[in-house]
């Protein structure tokens, strides 16, 4: 029993100490926000603990964006970003840019006989291919020697952590940096949305498909996953993977991916936040400096096509040789619903560490499974999208046990009240979670400029905390009666198909 408790006493002791250390008050204190006459809004945290700083960008534009035949292209987008500009990473910048026009004049000739429905002429695209990769050829040579300028600029001024993510809802981009470099980062970050430059973009583009081959094509829970968030969504662009279909990776050019960045990313689609050791008095004349260059125009469409309710179950079966999995998921509404809060508390529930309700049931009591649990968030939550379950099996069990095991729980769920230590804990663990998201720069940077993008008010960071302590057992009844119904649900399994025929008589290597 003691290892249990004192576990709860620290957390407790950590919860309590946020009321004095972490709280809204003493953050309004140190957080100032600015939207630029352009439109883009920055953050600036003060956070004097060591003489570094850390910063997030947040673009409102993911897959979801891409347009119909491009998909990838906001992915796609966010490898160019690393490309450099049309000061970094190029030798003659001038010569480069009649270059790549070349490059998109023969690639655009190649692509018009390739995808000829009739009478195409197979001399001809072999002949309109070689001059398109000639033209490549020719473009490369006015490349910087190191083929990612921009990373070795940042590298050798002491950055770390340099990356950047595309997912269904946003892209963002992040890296630290002594607090001395501030002017310097400044200056790369918006330059790279200013004057970005499509360069080595085929090139790239072959990364990315290799990124899909290694992690969908080739990888039977990768395509699971892809099929069963496709049969989930009819309608709504969810149902497209962020990766792209490979007819899209083979075809979008470097002109497309300059038509995305013209049309989504602009200031009034960004929020720009920076965690550190400075003033803001100082640190945002600085980067409303640089910041401000970035040209402003009216906003896109952001109007996606409503998926219709679901009123029957759907399936996806694959047969592998592979690990048998167990999916399932249930529509819920998007982030901003009332009851946000009660689907987390469900993920809290459900799935949080040793003690939650599906692995004690599946992994330890049953024993059927080496792991199961239910999140919330799949495969994005600024629209609506699904609350899903898993698990895998271990030997001698089947997915099918799997779900009925899941289906006990969730019924448990929707019959009976949590208890109040259930409750209790999920709260004490929401406070717990909010203070271990504030523990670095780089997390509080991203927590900071996603509650920002999304709500136009960062502090809306703490008040979610707030509106789960209002979460009852009343409202984890009625959401799970409401949202886990049948109609209202996919499910995604692999089964364990065996070795292939004849396997056990193929040769074995040897020979005369």
């Amino acid at each position: 029993m003691k290892s249990r408790v004192t576990p709860i006493i620290a957390t407790c002791f950590l919860v309590c100490s946020f009321g004095f250390s972490q709280d809204l008050a003493s953050f309004e204190k140190r957080t100032t926000v600015k939207k630029l006459a352009n439109g883009l809004t920055v953050i600036v945290c003060e956070r004097p603990e060591a003489p570094v700083f850390s910063f997030f960008t947040h673009v409102d534009a993911g897959s979801v964006q891409d347009p119909m035949g491009e998909t990838g292209l906001a992915h796609m987008f966010e490898h160019m970003a690393f490309k450099g500009t049309d000061k970094i990473g190029t030798r003659d910048y001038a010569g480069e840019k009649v270059a790549l026009a070349k490059v998109e004049e023969a690639y655009a000739a190649y692509i018009r006989e390739r995808d000829k429905p009739v009478n195409r002429d197979e001399q001809k695209l072999k002949e309109l291919e070689k001059a398109w990769k000639d033209a490549i050829a020719a473009a490369d040579k006015y490349s910087a020697p190191y083929s990612n300028e921009f990373g070795r600029i940042v590298e050798e001024e002491g950055g770390e952590g340099m990356n950047a993510f595309t997912n269904m809802d946003e892209t963002g981009y992040h890296y630290s940096f002594p607090i001395n470099r501030l002017e310097l980062w400044a200056y790369l970050e918006s330059e790279r949305f200013l004057h970005p430059v499509m360069r080595q973009f085929y090139k790239e583009r072959n990364v990315v498909i290799e990124e899909r081959r290694m992690r969908t094509d080739s990888n039977p829970i990768g395509r699971l996953l892809e099929q069963f968030t496709e049969e989930s969504f009819a309608a709504h662009p969810y149902h497209r993977p962020t990766i792209g279909w490979i007819s899209d990776l083979n075809s979008f050019s470097a002109t497309d991916a300059q038509h995305f960045f013209d049309t989504y990313y602009i200031p009034s689609n960004m929020v720009v936040t920076v965690v550190g050791d400075f003033k803001a008095s100082e640190a945002m004349p600085i980067i409303e400096k640089y910041f401000s260059r970035i040209p402003s125009h009216a906003k896109p469409d952001e109007r996606t096509t409503t998926e219709p309710p679901q009123n029957s179950e759907r399936r996806v079966v694959m047969h592998e040789q592979s690990q048998p999995v167990y999916l399932e998921g249930y529509h819920r509404p998007d982030y901003r619903s009332p009851d946000d809060q009660v689907y987390d508390a469900i993920a809290d529930l459900m799935s949080n560490g040793r003690t939650s309700r599906l692995y004690r049931a599946l992994v330890r009591d049953k024993q059927i499974a080496s792991d199961s649990a239910g999140f919330t968030g799949m495969p994005g939550n600024k629209y609506p999208h699904l609350f899903a379950f898993y698990a895998f099996p271990i030997p001698g069990h089947t997915p099918q046990e799997m779900g009925d095991a899941i289906h006990a729980e969730i019924d448990r769920l929707k019959k009976e009240d949590i208890t109040d230590e259930e409750l209790r804990m999920i709260k004490t663990r929401a406070r717990a979670n909010l203070i271990r998201s504030l523990g670095s720069n780089e997390g509080l940077a991203f927590a900071l400029g996603l509650n920002q993008a999304r709500y136009d008010d960062w502090r809306e960071l703490f008040r979610s905390v707030d509106r789960i302590e209002k979460v009852t057992k009343a409202d984890v009844r009625r959401v799970a009666n409401q949202t886990f119904v049948p109609e209202n649900r996919t499910v995604g399994i692999i089964e364990f198909a065996g070795p292939p025929p004849n396997a056990a008589a193929a040769p074995q290597g040897g020979g005369q």
